[in-house]
């Protein structure tokens, strides 16, 4: 049986099926699907260095935005202002791809963090890094994966292993 985003089992009922996978090295972009739609891939052409993000509304899996914010050439500011205008009830997607850190600030990391994210207070140059959190859950998102860029380790010249990861996001109930 094939189920939605080739995941390797079906979500139970009221629960959004999803697998996301960070770029390789600064070739292959990432690559997020959420319900057998794939939001965004080197493919779509809509991934790029830095951090990008998928919102998904968390009630209807329906796919709300997707952009990519620079974060080793670019400004930290839009990806800031991107973060706080986010509503509650919403699905955050987050992969990086190339650097996804060198420009993070604190705001940035902290609104992040909001998010359900704990690895983002350690994220670092060229590390890989997959998230899924939710813009007004009290609590941290089971939901992530972080791969530490290291030179003895490395997969590839300069840069960790692909990190990929899929589930179940639970549906919002009012």
């Amino acid at each position: 049986p094939r189920y939605k985003c080739g995941i390797s089992k079906a979500c139970p009922e009221k629960h959004f099926a999803f697998k996301m996978a960070s770029g390789a090295a600064n070739v292959v972009g990432p690559k997020i699907c959420v319900e057998d739609n794939i939001l965004m891939s080197g493919v779509k052409n809509n991934v790029g260095r830095g951090i990008n993000v998928a919102l998904v509304n968390g009630k209807t899996g329906e796919p709300l935005d997707t952009k990519f914010f620079d974060m080793w050439g670019g400004d930290v500011a839009p990806f800031i202002e991107f973060l706080k205008s986010i509503q509650d009830g919403t699905i955050v997607l987050m992969a990086t791809y190339d650097d996804g850190a060198t420009k993070l600030n604190e705001d940035a990391r902290k609104l992040i963090a909001e998010l359900g994210s704990t690895s983002i207070t350690n994220l670092g140059f060229r590390d890989n890094w997959v998230f899924c959190g939710g813009k007004g859950i009290k609590t941290k998102s089971p939901f992530e994966q972080h791969i530490k860029n290291n030179k003895d380790t490395n997969k590839y010249e300069g840069w960790p292993e692909v990190v990929e990861m899929e589930g179940c996001i639970p549906q919002k109930q009012d």
